[in-house]
């Protein structure tokens, strides 16, 4: 149970993080000034990584045992519900998210790179936030799922 408590939590503190960064902080990418754009993109990036990187890592590593080892009780389609939602999110992130963010911490972006790299991220981030609001409900269930 161990397990998938852990992934329960690492799921759960995404999920959360990730509704954040919705609502309230790829929104304010669009308020930041040019002049303190690259300063402000690349402190959020570190700063982000440096919260996002364990909690992903925790993540990945729960799901992927979990993945070969369903607890007894829990249906594994599950499980593979969870991982499959897991490497979109990845996939978003790499593909999408990722460059968007490189865009903004580029001094040689323009403004309209700049603001459509802003809006995009608020608008293409909804399907991370969904993503993991599902695979926190994912996580929840095979929690109830493996303590009955």
């Amino acid at each position: 149970m161990i397990v998938e408590l852990a992934h329960l939590l690492a799921t759960a503190a995404m999920g959360g993080l990730i509704w954040f960064v919705q609502i309230v902080h790829y929104p304010l990418f669009a308020r930041v000034g040019e002049a303190d754009r690259v300063t402000y993109s690349r402190f959020h990036q570190t700063r982000t990584t440096f919260v996002v990187a364990p909690l992903m890592l925790a993540e990945a590593i729960t799901a992927i045992w979990l993945l070969l080892r369903p607890p007894p009780g829990v249906d594994p389609v599950l499980t593979f519900a969870g991982i499959t939602c897991l490497a979109a999110a990845w996939v978003s992130t790499a593909a999408v998210q990722v460059p968007d963010h490189g865009r903004l911490g580029d001094p040689a972006s323009s403004p309209d790179v700049v603001r459509r790299a802003a809006k995009r991220l608020v608008w293409t981030n909804w399907v991370r936030t969904l993503l993991w609001s599902v695979r926190t409900l994912i996580a929840g269930m095979i929690v109830l799922h493996a303590a009955a």
